[in-house]
């Protein structure tokens, strides 16, 4: 077994995870494993290198300009994400694990009672942000499984060897 192949792989499954739960750069982490299979294997690999850095950035772009535009039209401000994010980091400190998860929907909801002064409304309000949010999270994770499928069929297939 390739060393080098086994790392890159463990770094794909690491960085996959990292798109589910933001704490690591997913599609970064992805890409800079995928370079460093390439870089080690030479030739046709770089091919495959150029392939999952357009699916890892397709998915980057897509994941903040399709929910990007349906938040914008409902009118959640960037300012409440700013702070959703904020409390999402301290929930990630302050309650390990699932920290996170409860401190970015309770900013989510506290801000957007601020601004409406109406609960249903802010709740509203704040789950189509959610939703949102995990349309592009799955829109990434998509195109980041995609390309991790095309690095591990070209390792299958024997390029660079």
């Amino acid at each position: 077994m390739d060393l080098v192949a086994l790392g890159v792989g463990i770094a794909i499954l690491v960085g996959l995870v990292g798109i589910v739960v933001p704490v690591l750069p997913g599609s970064l982490l992805v890409g800079a494993a995928v370079l460093v299979w390439a870089v080690d294997k030479g030739g046709a690999a770089w091919a495959v290198f150029v392939a999952v850095s357009l699916l890892l950035t397709a998915g980057w772009a897509a994941s903040y300009a399709v929910p990007g535009k349906r938040i914008a039209a409902s009118g959640v401000p960037r300012s409440t994400f700013v702070v959703a994010g904020l409390l999402g980091v301290v929930g990630f400190f302050a309650i390990p694990v699932v920290g996170l998860f409860v401190g970015f929907p309770a900013g989510l909801y506290l801000m957007e009672y601020r601004r409406l002064r109406d609960r249903s409304a802010a709740w509203a309000s704040a789950w189509l942000a959610i939703r949102m949010q995990a349309l592009g999270m799955l829109i990434e994770l998509g195109l980041a499984l995609l390309a991790a499928a095309t690095w591990l069929v070209a390792v299958l297939v024997g390029v660079g060897s």
